[in-house]
């Protein structure tokens, strides 16, 4: 995806959540247990300004996040750090350098990708939360959510936080697992001390998931709800994702 549409997307999802967030702040978000919907807006707003600082000042600030935010109205906060990084986006060209815990996204470009997709699972949860209908996700939008969140969250942390993956993967057996959608597929293969995902789908997968982009990408990031349809299949063993969830869980939290 070209850094101009994350930054459409973006605008899209954050009017989204802005709308849907101040019908009931006070709602429980079923797939973030423990918070509500003011506490999601907070995150965000609090997600917001972590990465603005990350571009403006060259690395991701430590500790966070700062205790007088806790002070600031949750819509109040997130409507001021939306135009500060929308602004400190304007103000840099994608390949700018920017402070990341991806070594291998050290780009303001990075963020961009990164808080589109961070916007668009958010404002699932707020609409979950406050109980309307899930807006449509855009196809390409999905499909590159996917690739981040196996590649991107899964694949590299697995390797650079080995330990934390080592107590998941030490005890699982070899596996499989395929992931397909319209226009992409990716093959993930776990086994102890490795997660590892390719493009494409493994001739002799252990299980085969598939679905459209949108609720692919909410399978995959825990966003379906239990008993509500979401287009999802799963051929094979169910207890081959086990792994495979496990660590996005992990590399998720």
């Amino acid at each position: 995806m070209e850094t101009s549409r994350f930054l459409d997307c973006l605008a899209d999802d954050f009017a989204r959540l802005r709308a849907v967030a101040p019908t009931n702040l006070t709602a429980a978000v079923p797939s973030c247990p423990g918070w509500s919907v003011a506490d999601l807006t907070r995150h965000v707003g609090e997600v917001y300004l972590h990465k603005t600082l990350a571009i403006r000042d060259g690395a991701e600030p430590q500790p966070w996040p700062p205790a007088e935010l806790a002070t600031e109205e949750p819509l109040a906060l997130l409507d001021r750090t939306y135009a500060g990084l929308l602004a400190e986006f304007a103000a840099h060209d994608p390949h700018d350098p920017a402070g990341s815990w991806y070594a291998p996204g050290q780009t303001v470009g990075f963020w961009m990708r990164r808080m589109a997709q961070e916007t668009v699972i958010h404002r699932i949860d707020a609409e979950l939360g406050v109980g309307v209908p899930v807006a449509p996700v855009p196809d390409d939008l999905a499909v590159d959510g996917i690739d981040e969140l196996l590649k991107v969250f899964v694949e590299y942390s697995a390797a650079e936080w080995a330990d934390d993956f080592n107590k998941i993967l030490a005890d699982a057996p070899s596996r499989t697992c395929a992931v397909r959608t319209d226009g992409a597929a990716w093959t993930v293969r776990t086994e102890p001390g490795l997660f590892r995902v390719t493009d494409g789908v493994a001739d002799a997968a252990d299980v085969t998931v598939t679905g459209p982009p949108a609720a692919l990408l909410r399978w995959a990031w825990g966003r379906d709800v239990l008993g509500e349809p979401g287009g999802v299949t799963v051929e094979g063993p169910v207890e081959a994702l086990t792994p495979m969830r496990r660590c996005i869980v992990t590399a998720t939290q």
